[in-house]
């Protein structure tokens, strides 16, 4: 059966050389897909390139965390690359270009960190990435100078796309020796057990090119060395949201059903092996009896709290402070949208409509309930625009909505 073809207005089609109902089906959480440029002609330097590169280092400040070195399997002492910037910035974590130069010329590894946060071409990749796939992502960069590696084999406990921004890099890619890792469960619990796994036949032994991609659940054990040019790669992260997290929010609603508040019977023997089981077996069953006849009454808590966990680990596109406070002054004819990736939820209380965001609660009243819902809903309206409201009343919501970064002005 023929594919469908690939979105070209999708991030996902960037990272992968199939469509997106295929990649979810046989790929996501499944098995590495090793994705060639030739299979969808294209490139990342808009992406990342060495100039960036250069610049991020040079002319950035940017700081530790951020920046991290790394050669033959070990990170390097932070005071071998970071320094303070003289008069005006002498903060003593940043970058020093002239130290990164002296180790990258030795053949450490360049690893800059957390570019969703700072780099303006990956800021919108990884948002527009979040919204395809519903799960929290991050970007990373690896410069590795001509024939070095940085790391030894190991796991993530977080899927990959790995995009080859220029130079080769060879990738060797093993089965897991410990399947769909959690954050709590590193590569450095099962350091003997990788060793074994690497002598085994590769999974993938590839030589990754500018403009090819690779796929790689969690736990899939790799390995990378630069070949003869410089390498620059980008690793985009993904935290999975996985079946634990909903039981977890599954456990943290039950302290709202008397069921589950209730005491263990008295007098059973904690020596007693058999009879802690007959015990447990029983609680649970009556557990899970519970747990079908409140499945309706707590989904909506469970999905609240998802979330919450999920505004938690992704950020909303940043508000520009002037900007918004410039359209508040014109708040009577500005347009205006919901922030996006802003998380919110409504509900009624009394006569007033309660909107829940991550860091406030804020209250209207009803008759600006329409209006809210619009604009959570996607909606670009201006005060005359908005459902429910006058003008009057629309300028008033819309100057409350710009300052409490809720809402952003509309650039044509």
């Amino acid at each position: 059966m023929p594919t469908e073809p690939p979105d070209r207005g999708s991030v996902l089609s960037r990272c992968v050389a199939t469509d997106r109902q295929t990649f979810a089906g046989e790929y996501w959480g499944r098995r590495p897909l090793l994705s060639p440029s030739a299979a969808l002609p294209r490139d990342f330097g808009d992406l990342l390139s060495a100039s960036m590169v250069d610049e991020l280092i040079a002319e950035r400040g940017v700081r530790s965390p951020f920046v991290r070195l790394a050669k033959e399997g070990d990170l390097l002492a932070k005071d071998c690359y970071l320094g303070p910037a003289g008069f005006g910035a002498e903060i003593s974590d940043q970058v020093d270009s002239g130290k990164v130069l002296g180790e990258f010329a030795s053949g450490a590894t360049i690893v800059l960190q957390g570019l969703h946060r700072l780099w303006p071409p990956l800021i919108d990749f990884v948002r527009k990435l979040v919204d395809e796939l519903g799960h929290p992502v991050q970007a990373n960069a690896y410069i590795t100078p001509p024939t070095n590696r940085g790391f030894d084999a190991h796991y993530d406990v977080h899927d990959v796309f790995v995009l080859q921004t220029a130079g080769r890099k060879r990738w060797i890619v093993h089965a897991p020796v410990h399947e769909h890792p959690l954050a709590s469960q590193p590569w450095t619990q099962y350091r003997d057990a990788i060793a074994q796994r690497v002598t085994d036949e590769p999974v993938i032994d590839a030589v990754l090119s500018e403009g090819d991609a690779l796929y790689l659940p969690r736990g899939w054990v790799h390995s990378a060395q630069a070949l003869d040019t410089t390498s620059i790669h980008l690793t985009i992260g993904v935290s999975a949201v996985t079946r634990l997290d909903v039981a977890r929010a599954v456990v943290d609603q039950l302290s709202t059903v008397d069921a589950y508040r209730k005491s263990l019977p008295m007098g059973v023997d904690p020596a007693d092996q058999d009879e802690i089981t007959a015990t447990v077996t029983k609680v649970m069953a009556e557990m899970v009896e519970s747990l079908r006849d409140n499945a309706s009454e707590l989904s909506g808590g469970v999905a609240a709290e998802l979330l919450r966990r999920h505004a938690d680990r992704t950020r909303p596109v940043a508000v520009r402070p002037l900007a918004s406070l410039s359209a508040v002054e014109r708040a009577d004819t500005v347009k205006v949208r919901w922030r996006h990736g802003l998380i919110a939820t409504m509900q009624q209380s009394g006569d007033r409509v309660v909107l829940k965001l991550p860091n406030k609660t804020m209250t209207f009243p009803q008759s600006c309930g329409d209006a809210v819902a619009a604009l959570h809903r996607g909606a670009v309206a201006d005060a005359g625009s908005l459902p429910g409201l006058d003008h009057t009343d629309g300028t008033v919501l819309v100057r409350r909505l710009l300052r409490e970064a809720v809402l952003v002005p509309v650039t044509e």
